[in-house]
């Protein structure tokens, strides 16, 4: 059951997930293209790394299904980091939403990081991940936002460790 996607949606979803093994030695692209081919969905397709694709769901928030394994886990890694780190690091990931088996749904955040100019404020962060026993990996420019308050966000934090 989900608030944001059909019962139809969810199927397509686990349909992919039942297939996408055969695609594991295929490119990062055309992974991403035969799942969206399978995929089916209605919505705008805003970008996949290697594990992910990512649908925006023209309601302020997005959709991420998996594209590997490894993007299962991603997703629940975000989901367990998210529900279970300490208040004042949560208000520096993007909210999760909602989650299903290989697909999750977050807050849409559209606010780049302008270079160079929040180094400090970005360093400042990772340090307080590493002092709460979250490794911080794959903090790059790409996985990070600001929020409407001008606070760092992470978007994407599937590849975080958390001891």
């Amino acid at each position: 059951m989900s608030v944001f996607l059909s019962n139809l949606e969810i199927q397509s979803i686990n349909l992919w997930l039942s297939i996408m093994h055969h695609y594991k030695y295929t490119s990062k692209s055309q992974r991403a293209n035969k799942a969206k081919e399978i995929l089916q969905l209605k919505y705008k397709k805003i970008g996949n790394g290697r594990q992910r694709i990512v649908y925006d769901l023209n309601n302020g928030y997005v959709l991420k299904v998996a594209l590997t394994e490894f993007g299962i886990q991603n997703n629940k890694t975000e989901f367990k980091i998210y529900n279970h780190c300490r208040a004042n690091l949560r208000k520096h990931l993007c909210p999760v939403k909602e989650v299903g088996h290989g697909w999750i749904i977050m807050k849409k955040m559209d606010i780049k990081v302008p270079d160079g100019i929040y180094n400090k404020e970005l360093t400042q962060l990772k340090n307080k991940f590493l002092a709460a026993g979250i490794r911080p990996r794959d903090m790059g420019n790409s996985n990070i936002r600001l929020s409407k308050k001008g606070k760092i966000t992470v978007v994407d934090y599937g590849n975080f460790i958390m001891y």
